[in-house]
């Protein structure tokens, strides 16, 4: 019997390029014996929408997009058939966690790896009720991602969102947070937190770390405390750009399971998109939940 894909892509992203592609990627499925159901997004949450209709009519759904477009399909799937094969064909901006995964920015790469290659069991994140791939963060910047034009995004790639961003650096906002994480707690005024399965964030690598293990049941956890004075900020910022913990001012850690109070509600963005303003937050690991196709030949554990 003829197996059966769902190819759900993003028209819009990344320069659309992917339209003189489009033939060659599905030449390359249909040589492989796959019947397959083209799908281009609409809309917002199209992709989220297309995946939970078809999840238990085929056999494997592809998406080609940005991280935003893998976030509603691993999100749709995980709602009716978490077992569900997955691939991805990156055509974002960023694509943060194709990097992370070694799948290659060539499209029609790509599509061959999805054909050729082994399934992967990657852990995904629980955000209350919500899925995510790779990234739940709070604070500073974060907003920056889905609020950044996708026009200007298509022109300038991740640099869209470093001078988005630059516009908020002299308006840092704080929020008092209790964070349980483990068997652990932390309880500060923080201007930033992030929760990830991922070594890219931003397009920019080893922010979340050196050592990534994604598929070993443990976030990779930042979070880094209101400067009371510009050395503090200065301290902040000089850690980041090295790599190098050895401030007190950012806490790094690993977490399986995290809860979260907020004295007020904050905006989190997740895996780029906006993911609401709660004040108390659930973070769980959803260990090797997501089962993606990805290259032979590299190990995706990085270090």
């Amino acid at each position: 019997m003829e197996k059966k894909m769902l190819f759900i892509f993003n028209p819009r992203a990344g320069k659309g390029q992917i339209k003189s592609k489009l033939v060659d990627i599905v030449d390359i499925f249909a040589k492989h014996g796959w019947e397959i159901i083209i799908y281009p997004t609409q809309r917002a949450r199209d992709a989220y929408e297309q995946a939970r209709k078809y999840a238990n009519q085929v056999d494997m759904i592809v998406c080609s997009g940005g991280d935003g477009t893998l976030d509603e399909v691993v999100s749709g799937v995980n709602q009716e058939n978490d077992r569900l094969p997955i691939g991805y064909i990156p055509a974002g901006s960023t694509n943060d966690f194709a990097n992370s995964l070694f799948i290659p920015k060539n499209m029609i790469k790509a599509a061959e790896i999805i054909m050729e290659g082994h399934l992967y069991h990657c852990d995904i994140g629980k955000f209350n009720e919500s899925i995510f791939a790779y990234i739940a963060a709070f604070g500073l910047f974060t907003d920056v991602a889905y609020q950044t034009d996708q026009d200007l995004k298509n022109v300038l790639g991740h640099v869209a969102y470093v001078l988005e961003g630059m516009k908020r650096i002299f308006d840092i906002k704080s929020c008092h947070m209790r964070v349980e994480a483990d068997e652990n707690v932390y309880e500060e005024d923080f201007i930033f937190g992030m929760v990830t399965n991922s070594r890219s964030v931003g397009g920019f690598k080893h922010l979340t770390g050196k050592n990534v293990d994604m598929n070993d049941g443990l976030f990779e956890v930042t979070l880094i405390k209101k400067p009371r004075n510009p050395l503090e900020l200065q301290e902040i910022v000089t850690a980041i750009l090295t790599q190098e913990d050895n401030t007190e001012m950012i806490y790094s850690f690993k977490a399986a399971c995290l809860q979260i109070e907020a004295d007020t509600p904050v905006p989190w963005t997740l895996d780029g998109e906006y993911g609401g303003k709660p004040s108390k937050i659930l973070i769980q690991n959803c260990h090797q939940a997501l089962n993606i196709y990805l290259s032979n030949s590299k190990k995706p554990v990085l270090r």
